[in-house]
């Protein structure tokens, strides 16, 4: 694999080398099926970018968690013929980071990436669940004539997964409503736990509940929508009522510490001009998920 001349973190050799790393950050600048606000394509190299000025040191923490080494791969192209081809062409690469044993993070972009992410993880990973963070459910069936949109991201994700925890929801089609509640029958096959944005600020118990739709091991998606915009601005499709830094990072830090994370993905960055408030945000939590992920298997 080749890394990219700007790295992740501003890592150089040997930490950025590919055969010693254990992390591999994969660019995937593609935003064909944005529906409102398009620009995300732009999204992997600003929080690359911007991940220069993130501390090694976590003070949470009390490490630094770097030297575990974090490849920075090179973008996948753009497949000009589609969506669905473009799915075949992440998966593909995907796949064959996950075979070389790296713990994979694929950084968008916008959230369509996600399924087949997800598709290769599952390959290696059996019985693998999914934590979602995000403003929207992302359950339709097909958007705008695509089945492989942003907005069909998590539907196409129970092709090979059947086990979903959304967290941070608080906008959803009256399709995706009927979808959530047909999952809920036993006979449906699914289990769907969709966690409020509200319950995260009346219910004490948000993360159990998540935690408890989960299975024992994890893949995680954040969309930075999932964030409010005073925190996130910079993304195509805001939403108001979201969640904070300390509740997103708190959940990720019970899930690293009582599950197994095995592959994850952060989507739907947009830069905006003249400043750089989303794109640190998201920098600073593949960090902050990493250093989480770590901390628990140097616990184990």
């Amino acid at each position: 694999m080749t890394e990219q001349p700007t790295n992740f973190l501003g890592l150089g050799p040997p930490l950025s080398d590919y055969a010693r790393a254990r992390v591999a950050l994969l660019p995937i600048p593609y935003d064909a099926t944005a529906s409102y606000r398009a620009g995300t394509r732009h999204g992997p190299a600003s929080i690359i970018e911007a991940s220069q000025q993130v501390e090694w040191f976590d003070e949470e923490l009390g490490r630094e968690f770097h030297r575990c080494g974090i490849a920075t791969l090179e973008p996948v192209p753009t497949v000009v013929a589609g969506p669905e081809a473009m799915h075949r062409a992440i998966y593909r690469r995907a796949r064959r980071v996950i075979r070389d044993g790296k713990f994979l993070i694929g950084v968008g972009g916008e959230h369509g990436i996600t399924s087949a992410l997800i598709r290769a993880t599952a390959q290696r990973h059996r019985r693998l669940s999914v934590l979602q963070i995000d403003a929207h459910t992302d359950l339709r069936d097909t958007y705008q004539g695509s089945g492989y949109s942003h907005a069909c991201v998590m539907r196409r994700s129970l092709d090979y997964v059947n086990r979903i925890t959304a967290v941070g929801i608080r906008s959803m089609s009256l399709e995706e409503h009927r979808f959530v509640k047909k999952a809920a029958a036993a006979a449906s096959g699914y289990s769907i736990t969709v966690v409020e944005a509200s319950d995260c600020r009346r219910d004490s118990e948000w993360i159990e509940r998540a935690l408890t739709g989960l299975g024992e091991t994890v893949y995680v998606t954040i969309d930075i929508d999932g964030f409010d915009p005073a925190y996130a601005p910079g993304t195509g499709t805001p939403e108001p009522g979201g969640l904070d830094w300390f509740q997103v990072t708190s959940l990720l830090r019970r899930v690293a510490g009582e599950k197994r994370i095995v592959g994850a993905d952060l989507v739907e960055v947009l830069p905006l001009p003249g400043q750089a408030i989303t794109e640190f945000l998201a920098a600073r939590l593949i960090y902050k998920l990493i250093a989480y992920i770590e901390s628990a298997r140097r616990s184990a």
